[in-house]
């Protein structure tokens, strides 16, 4: 080996090595950030009334966890002028044979359940049924996160601080209500159960459906149904309302007079992609027209929505569409959840 290769060789080396004590040094920091932070948790968890040894047992031998925040990291932006994704090939993956089918024979197994909690909040059997199997494939993959330690990651890393040291607490005292410890593992960003309710979701509307006396979304069918139920009954489900309906847009139709003149606070890049409002009578004088089934009542208002671009499938979505929305923030997550529940009550 020449005198230039070995120099070159013992360069690499060197960088290499300062690169991971560099590393190292960056770890072992951020290991005792976070160890110092937890001391902020366990603060702001005793004055939102968790008890002292709620807190004494769950917080030591708590880490970070860098593979959460590599994760939080890879999520997308909300440039509404960023390029768009089309829906279809999302459609072929998320609804295919399979889903649909063990959907029905879920549908058909839970209907003395289900339909008793459609008659109490008005939301239909199918799309209960459809949250549940979008979510974790009917309870087939909940996650195996640790939810305390995703949760005290997420809240340290910063960039929705308030949000996640929040859910932590609320973690918290879902211990203190006599959760399981080894109960509370999910997503890395949180969410648990067969429903995927984030902790304060579960506090707030998680519901004992089988009459035992405990809310166990985890376990119990009947208790994740009714679960998902009253929280689209919280989000303003409108019984009677379908989420939307597949139309046909005309050739030369004028969408220069139907755009969303609003900017939604949330979720912009989603909505952006939302028509005005108008009555199903004035789509219907405009020459749209259903794929299948019948009309949603004159006076119901919708938004139109073309995932794919004109001359493919469009949707007119009903306030119920925005419900779901309220789940998951995404066009391409509620449209799915739709067509899943459609499918699955034939």
């Amino acid at each position: 080996m020449g005198r230039g290769q070995i120099l070159a060789r013992t360069t690499r080396f060197a960088a290499c090595a300062l690169l991971a004590l560099l590393g190292g040094a960056a770890g072992a920091q951020d290991d005792s950030g976070f160890q110092s932070y937890l001391g902020q948790l366990r603060s702001q968890a005793l004055a939102a009334g968790v008890r002292r040894a709620t807190i004494d047992a769950a917080l030591p031998g708590l880490t970070i966890n860098p593979r959460v925040i590599e994760l939080d990291r890879q999520q997308p932006g909300s440039d509404v002028a960023g390029p768009v994704a089309m829906f279809a090939p999302y459609r072929i993956q998320h609804i295919d044979a399979q889903r649909i089918a063990r959907g029905q024979r879920v549908y058909q197994a839970q209907r003395g359940r289900v339909a008793s909690i459609e008659r109490r909040t008005g939301v239909p059997e199918s799309i209960m049924v459809a949250i549940w199997g979008n979510e974790t494939n009917y309870g087939a993959y909940t996650g195996n996160f640790d939810l305390l330690r995703s949760l005290a990651t997420l809240a340290y890393e910063g960039r929705r601080r308030e949000l996640f040291a929040g859910e932590f607490v609320d973690a918290l005292k879902m211990l203190d209500r006599g959760v399981p410890r080894e109960r509370l593992k999910g997503s890395w960003a949180g969410a648990t159960g067969n429903p995927q309710f984030l902790p304060s979701a579960y506090l707030r509307l998680a519901r004992d459906g089988d009459g035992d006396g405990r809310v166990d979304i985890w376990n119990s069918d009947a208790d994740t149904l009714a679960s998902i139920g009253n929280y689209f009954v919280d989000a303003g489900w409108r019984p009677g309302q379908p989420w939307g309906i597949a139309v046909d847009v005309p050739a030369g139709f004028d969408r220069s007079h139907n755009t969303n003149r609003l900017m939604s606070p949330r979720c912009p890049r989603v909505f952006a992609r939302h028509s005005g409002w108008r009555t199903m009578a004035e789509w219907r004088s405009l020459g749209i027209a259903p794929r299948s089934g019948n009309w949603p009542g004159d006076s119901v208002l919708a938004t139109l929505l073309e995932p794919d671009g004109p001359g493919q499938t469009a949707y007119l979505l009903t306030g119920n569409y925005r419900v779901i929305l309220d789940y998951n923030c995404s066009n391409f997550y509620a449209l799915s959840v739709g067509l899943l529940a459609d499918a699955v009550a034939r």
